[in-house]
């Protein structure tokens, strides 16, 4: 137990030797043998495999990573750093302050040790007077036959971490993925500083480089999904529909409520939390203006009859991939003709964007698709600077005029995390080619605020984004999400025929 919960400790628990034995005694035996092996085990395996060969004769630790204290003695619900959710195949709130170690074998290779905290025995003080991991207060853990069983790799208590990770330190090269677990780095940190030549700056700071070009490889390594994961992120695409679809059931009960943007936010989490591990980032749920503020989390307005609601949503499943899907629906069930119009603008460029979506394109050639028609309508309809055209807004020196109505880019890849692969360099996101099993969105959007004086009155205040998940496959790609639907009228056909059921 950490010196701050001991400091947050205000329960009283009988310890004497009597009362331990009696707790200790009289339970059923343990179920034995009855771990399944994981169906995701095998690609885990692979993908280990591939960061064997990247880094061949090193010692490569990934943390799981922490519980985190919200307040007092309470923890925030665990989720495992991404890379080692990749390379294990444990997703949910499984196996806090486990670390997977691929340890460096003779002949070459590496062997793939978990190191974590088994299932303790009745008779210990874990079992009954540890809140934070004991079996009384969060629930039987596995033992370590039932992560061999499930993983198919060797299984070890944490407790002997220390000692594995340290051995031959001086003889042999040890990165660590450094934002997993920050103490562990710092203990680790020590442990290579011990066994230096020398404490020069230089030396710390090409470790620290060394541990970031593993962070990268994984991070990058998740770009193009193998058949388990696509599979995956159509469990989450399919789970999100339900969650919007039961928003748009209740959007007459988030308008007669008050503080509507609360109640879409509710009835989203249900079925997130229902359907899969939960949300897969915080739920923007901005009605009128509020859907002018890209990141609107906040979710404290009202929905009115004739306002949009901007619904940017996605349900994680328990593997941790994660939908992200944006629709923009009248809340009172048909558009107004300045809604549709905006509504339409928006619908145009992302099909644009998605047309650009297939191999050998660039992941930048997206993004360039959906704003020329963007910066086109925009054009058309009078807001661009005098003489300022098409090609003088694109202009990327020069121009860019019409970023004051979409500040964001049209993509991101998408997966375990709902921005995946953050670590990649520009040359292997924004200028690499798309490949088959890449999946990103293609989200732009058109934002009036309501205080724009360049924007014709009708116009202020509206807001619309529409996004989609997509996969690029050998010939062009797959909208996931293809099946909530996007064009205006289809919008409001599928929200009069959710709300007749």
């Amino acid at each position: 137990m950490s010196e701050e919960q001991h400091k947050a400790e205000h329960r009283s628990r009988p310890d004497s030797p009597a009362f331990r034995a009696f707790v200790a005694a009289d339970w059923a035996p343990r179920r034995a043998g009855t771990t399944e092996s994981s169906p995701v085990a095998p690609y885990a395996a692979q993908r280990r495999a591939a960061v064997s060969a990247a880094f061949p004769g090193e010692r490569l630790v990934v943390p799981a990573g922490g519980l985190k204290v919200r307040s007092n003695d309470c923890d925030y619900v665990f989720r495992p750093h991404s890379a080692f959710a990749h390379l294990t195949g444990l997703g949910a709130d499984r196996e806090p302050d486990a670390v997977l170690v691929l340890e460096p074998v003779d002949g070459g290779g590496h062997e793939a040790v978990l190191f974590f905290r088994p299932l303790a025995g009745r008779d210990t003080e874990e079992f009954f007077g540890d809140s934070r991991y004991g079996e009384f207060w969060v629930g039987a853990r596995p033992s370590l036959a039932d992560v061999e069983a499930e993983l198919g790799l060797t299984a070890r208590h944490i407790d002997e971490f220390k000692d594995a990770v340290a051995k031959d330190a001086g003889h042999i090269g040890i990165r660590i993925v450094r934002d997993a677990d920050r103490d562990l780095t710092a203990d680790l940190d020590e442990v290579r500083a011990d066994v230096r030549e020398t404490d020069e700056a230089s030396e710390s700071a090409a470790q620290a480089e060394a541990d970031e070009e593993l962070a990268r490889f994984l991070s990058v390594m998740r770009m193009v999904k193998d058949e388990w994961e696509v599979e995956e992120m159509r469990k989450a695409v399919n789970a999100t529909a339900v969650g919007f679809e039961a928003v748009i059931a209740d959007l007459p009960e988030a308008v007669a409520r008050g503080r509507g943007e609360r109640w879409v936010e509710g009835v989203f989490g249900l079925h997130a939390r229902h359907q899969g591990n939960g949300v897969g980032y915080d739920s923007i749920c901005a009605s009128g203006d509020h859907a002018n503020t890209l990141h609107w989390i906040k979710n404290t307005g009202d929905v009115k009859e004739g306002d949009l609601i901007l619904l940017d949503a996605g349900v994680e499943v328990d593997s941790l991939f994660t939908a992200d899907i944006t629709r923009t629906l009248p809340v009172s069930g048909e558009f107004s003709e300045a809604q549709r119009k905006v509504y339409d603008a928006v619908h145009a460029a992302a099909d644009a964007g998605m047309a650009a979506v297939k191999p050998g394109n660039k992941f930048s050639d997206v993004h360039d698709a959906a704003i020329r028609v963007i910066a086109e309508h925009l054009h058309e309809w009078g807001l661009l600077p005098e003489g300022v055209d098409v090609e003088a807004t694109l202009d990327k020196e020069t121009g860019q005029y019409h970023r004051r109505w979409m500040v964001h880019g049209t993509s991101h890849h998408l997966g375990i995390d709902v921005h995946d692969c953050a670590l990649a360099l520009r040359e292997d996101y924004m200028d690499a080619e798309l490949k088959p099993g890449m999946i990103l969105t293609v989200e732009p959007g058109l934002y009036f605020k309501a205080d724009d004086l360049l924007v014709p009155e009708e116009m202020r205040g509206i807001g619309v984004r529409i996004e989609d998940d997509v996969l690029v496959t050998e010939d062009g790609h797959e909208n996931l999400s293809a099946g909530m639907p996007r064009s205006s009228a289809e919008v409001e056909a599928w929200i009069a025929r959710v709300q007749q059921r």
